[in-house]
C-alpha cells in the first residue's frame, strides 16, 4: 500500500507498464520522487511545487488513456485547497499549482474529477461525475443531509473521508491509515 505525503502527485496507471507511466510523467519538469507497481496499478509520485509544467500528471495521465483500450489512471494531488478566487466555485482547474486533486480517466474520457474536503465534492464533473455520489451521499458529504459538517467544522476538511471512499471505489492500493 502507497502512503499519501504533502504537496505530491501521485499517478497510477492500470492496463500499462510502470516505465511507460514514469517516462511520460517526467517530461512534464516535475521531479519523479519514486515509483512503482501493486496489484495491478503502476505508480508515480512527483514533486508538486517545482519547475514543472502546470498540474503535471492530470493531463499526462489522460492522455495516456487515449492510446490502448482498456487503459485507466487515476491522478491525486495532495496539494490545499486552491486559494485562487477564479476557482472557487466552478469546475475549472484553479491554477497551475493546484490542479483537481483526483480526477479519474479511461478509455480516453476523463471520467471524473473533483477536488477534496470542505465540501468541495458537491462540484463534481466527467463523464461519470456520479460514479460515487452513493457513496458520498452516505457518508453525509453531498446531499440534503451533510450534517456531519456543521456537528464538527473539522469533518473532512483535508478530504480524508472522501478520498478513502475514492480509493475503495476504485481500487487504488492507497495507505489512508
Amino acid at each position: 500500500m502507497i502512503r499519501l505525503a504533502p504537496n505530491t502527485f501521485l499517478t497510477f496507471g492500470r492496463g500499462l507498464p510502470r516505465a511507460t507511466l514514469a517516462d511520460s510523467l517526467s517530461a512534464t519538469g516535475h521531479p519523479v520522487l519514486d515509483s512503482g507497481t501493486e496489484g495491478d496499478w503502476a505508480w508515480v509520485r512527483q514533486e508538486a511545487y517545482s519547475a514543472g509544467q502546470g498540474s503535471g500528471g492530470w493531463a499526462v495521465a489522460a492522455s495516456l488513456t487515449r492510446r490502448a483500450v482498456g487503459v485507466e489512471t487515476a491522478f491525486v494531488a495532495t496539494t490545499p485547497p486552491c486559494a485562487c478566487p477564479h476557482g472557487q466555485n466552478y469546475m475549472v482547474p484553479h491554477c497551475p499549482d493546484h490542479p483537481f486533486q483526483f480526477a479519474y480517466c479511461r478509455d480516453g474520457f476523463e471520467e471524473l474529477y473533483l477536488n477534496l474536503g470542505g465540501r468541495r465534492e458537491s462540484r463534481r464533473a466527467g463523464s461519470l461525475a456520479d460514479v460515487v455520489v452513493r457513496e458520498l451521499l452516505d457518508a453525509k458529504i453531498v446531499g440534503r443531509d451533510t450534517t456531519r459538517y456543521d456537528a464538527d467544522p473539522t469533518f473532512n476538511a483535508d478530504g480524508s473521508h472522501t478520498l478513502r471512499i475514492l480509493a475503495a471505489h476504485f481500487g487504488l492500493p492507497l495507505d489512508l491509515t
